[in-house]
């Protein structure tokens, strides 16, 4: 694993993100794959993965409890770039037995709640679609939270038994936006609106400018703990 870790840091080190992903691609063929939630960065890794015909795996994680928005760029992606996105969605039998014990809100009322939500909306279907791949991209950036900030560009993820990569980690939000800008990208129009994080539509809402990135996301909860738990290092 380490050793794995540091020839491939070291591969990829000049690289730009194109060159990066198209390294990922050629070297690791139908082992890469790509986690969208159709925000900012993640339809500029999208168009760069699309544009340029890379063979890499492109899905979602439906949760069932997205914004109307989210699905019209989803909807849009699709029509522009004509290639597939996955989806994965939760076990319906797991979905079930905490709605029907709990309701469809338990996520409010404590933190344990919001996490088994996020299990079973998220974090296992995630593992479905991470289930025979070697190597994960993100659309994480260093500036989005705390927590990533002690994070680097390519990293071992010991639960999953794979690297991941972020080929925008030290994208400010400013070249994010002006990349979406100049190739003229669909976007989520709730960035418009004060949301830089989305979410599903429950757990979050808009922000104030100059307010932290993430505070619209489970903004009932400490800040410490405003993770799902697919990005969680130790």
């Amino acid at each position: 694993m380490e050793r794995d870790l540091t020839a491939t840091a070291a591969a990829i080190k000049d690289k730009d993100p194109l060159e990066a992903l198209r390294f990922f691609a050629l070297s690791h063929p139908g082992q890469v794959t790509f986690s969208t939630s159709f925000g900012w960065e993640d339809q500029v890794i999208t168009d760069l993965i699309f544009r340029n015909k890379l063979p890499i795996e492109v899905f979602t994680l439906e949760t069932g409890r997205l914004f109307l928005e989210t699905y019209y760029v989803w909807n849009r992606t699709l029509e522009i770039y004509q290639q597939p996105i996955r989806a994965y969605f939760p076990q319906t039998a797991a979905l079930q037995d905490m709605v029907d014990s709990k309701g469809p809100s338990s996520f409010y009322e404590s933190v344990e709640n919001r996490k088994e939500c996020c299990h079973i909306r998220k974090i296992e279907p995630l593992g479905r679609a991470l289930k025979d791949k070697k190597i994960w991209i993100t659309g994480i950036r260093a500036e989005q939270s705390p927590n990533r900030q002690d994070m680097s560009n390519i990293e071992w993820d010991p639960s999953h038994q794979l690297l991941k990569f972020h080929p925008l980690f030290n994208w400010s939000l400013e070249a994010v936006k002006a990349y979406v800008k100049k190739n003229n990208i669909v976007y989520n129009p709730l960035h418009d609106k004060g949301f830089p994080s989305i979410g599903c539509a429950p757990c979050t809402r808009a922000v104030s400018d100059g307010v932290d990135f993430r505070a619209g996301r489970w903004w009932w909860e400490d800040q410490s703990k405003k993770e799902c738990g697919l990005h969680v290092t130790s």
